[in-house]
């Protein structure tokens, strides 16, 4: 089985937030491309208001990075679900459904498409409210 995370439930995987116990359980995770920008944005407005120093930054930053792209060495971690026109299309679409912000929208068209190319995958996990109450209105069960 293959869960769908979004950016706020990455971060989890790097820095110590609350609920990052449940997401660093988890094993095959299916990614938007968004997360690239997210992850990275989050993680150094962490360094930024004070709650991580420059160094911890900076490996977290390369952590993440392996996971994305990966190394000579290493598969990326994630499955990554592109940002093309028709997941924005149907980000779209969402917004009105579900009074998403655009990037959430376009997080829960990824975990969408991503559903759609593997059914298997209909677990989303996310920390945000919103896009977690409009995941389970689509149908997917929720992490945490």
């Amino acid at each position: 089985m293959s869960v769908f995370a979004d950016s706020s439930a990455l971060v989890k995987l790097y820095a110590d937030e609350p609920g990052h116990e449940r997401i660093r359980l988890l094993d095959l995770l299916v990614v938007s491309h968004l997360a690239c920008v997210e992850v990275l944005a989050a993680l150094w407005r962490k360094h930024h208001i004070g709650e991580i120093s420059t160094t911890t930054t900076q490996v977290l930053v390369a952590e993440f990075e392996a996971d994305f792209f990966g190394t000579a060495r290493e598969e990326p971690r994630f499955l990554t679900v592109a940002v093309t026109p028709v997941v924005l299309d149907e980000a779209a679409k969402l917004v009105p459904v579900h009074g998403l912000r655009a990037y959430d929208a376009v997080q829960l068209a990824s975990g969408l498409a991503a559903r759609a190319a593997e059914p298997a995958c209909d677990t989303f996990a996310a920390a945000d409210a919103d896009l977690r109450r409009a995941a389970g209105r689509e149908g997917f069960e929720l992490v945490p």
